[in-house]
């Protein structure tokens, strides 16, 4: 696929992408810095090195609202001046974000808009609300998860609000580094599954 739209999201054994209590000021949560260690790595020329060199290889990013905000805005550059499409349930016209972010309010549209940018790169997704809102409208293409081996227990779960529709996902890729599995998986569509 040329420019695929990606999630890329840090994901503890029990579904977590965040600690308990994430918000301003605890961005991750109550020990969910924890998802993020592998990041020590990532200047390695080990598995998580190359998983993060393809991170910001990608051309563009869509983010979720809540996760824009507590990322404090990437203060209008998330990588490298890649455009940011927010995807938001409303706009309001005083609000305009920083640097190259703008909100968008259809997720197809903002998938469009996303690959346009992105060019002949990958597109990266951040956030729960955004893959949910991605998946169930049929635009996400792969998935790749850093699964780490810890329970949090609580919080926010990546995948618990699709609906009830049935995603199938096909593994592509698995890389093992230390404490960290990087998984890829590419979402099927309905007519790949029948």
């Amino acid at each position: 696929m040329d420019n695929p739209i990606r999630l890329y999201l840090s994901m503890s054994l029990d579904g977590c992408i965040a600690g308990p209590d994430d918000r301003p000021g605890q961005e991750l949560g109550r020990d969910g810095g924890r998802l993020f260690d592998w990041l020590d790595d990532r200047h390695s020329d080990g598995p998580s090195g190359q998983v993060y060199r393809e991170a910001l290889a990608t051309g563009a990013v869509i983010s979720g609202r809540r996760t824009f905000e507590l990322a404090r805005r990437w203060q209008g550059d998330h990588h490298d001046g890649v455009p940011i499409f927010v995807l938001t349930h409303q706009v309001d016209d005083d609000d305009v974000p920083p640097g190259q972010a703008r909100f968008v309010t259809e997720v197809e549209d903002c998938a469009r808009q996303a690959r346009a940018a992105a060019g002949d790169r990958p597109v990266m997704v951040h956030g729960a609300g955004a893959a949910q809102a991605l998946l169930r409208a049929g635009q996400m293409d792969e998935v790749e998860i850093h699964l780490v081996p810890v329970l949090l227990g609580e919080d926010r779960r990546l995948f618990e609000n699709l609906g009830g529709d049935h995603i199938e996902l096909d593994l592509v890729r698995r890389l093992e580094d230390r404490d960290v599995t990087h998984l890829r998986y590419r979402v099927l569509r309905p007519e790949e599954t029948s």
